[in-house]
């Protein structure tokens, strides 16, 4: 097989292109680092045919062969780099500490939980109850109509309602900081 000529190998791309992507999917689980592989490996073999034997095995094991390693490659160096960056994070938490060991950091957290507590006071019953459905229950508007037994545009005037007037009592807490 002569993977020099642009005929033969077009053919072998053409066959060959799906499993040496499925193999680098398989390592990488990331499609664009997969096609980048099978770019890569494709792009190998046509700058060195010849580094095919045809004597030592088929095309497609070679080709899936090489595309797995290719892959390894770049897990390996994603591995690394996340490694240097949770390193990177250690030693950055040392030189500062963690948030809550600072101070000013505590103290901004508390003033601004207890605006929060207060805002939340504020609002009438039915507002308070959808907005904190909402935000700390994760439910969406049509969820809490139907929890709250009200038709959903009432859901949601009472969820706009109520983040409105949050808004406007958090903003002295937000200026003050």
């Amino acid at each position: 097989m002569d993977l020099s000529d642009p005929h033969t190998f077009s053919a072998a791309y053409d066959r060959h292109r799906s499993g040496v992507y499925a193999a680098a999917y398989r390592i990488c689980g990331n499609a664009a680092q997969a096609q980048d592989v099978v770019q890569d490996v494709f792009l190998r073999v046509w700058r060195r045919p010849g580094s095919f034997d045809a004597r030592r095995g088929e095309l497609g094991s070679y080709l899936r062969l090489m595309a797995r390693s290719r892959a390894l490659d770049l897990w390996r160096e994603g591995q690394a780099a996340g490694r240097a960056t949770d390193r990177l994070r250690v030693v950055a938490e040392q030189a500062t500490g963690r948030p809550e060991e600072q101070p000013a950091v505590a103290a901004e957290r508390s003033d601004a939980r207890h605006g929060a507590l207060q805002a939340m006071r504020s609002l009438p019953d039915a507002q308070r109850e959808a907005v904190t459905l909402a935000y700390w229950g994760g439910l969406t508007a049509d969820e809490i109509a139907r929890r709250s037994g009200v038709p959903l545009g009432t859901a949601k005037s009472r969820l706009r309602l109520g983040l409105s007037r949050l808004r406007t009592e958090m903003e002295p807490v937000a200026e003050a900081a």
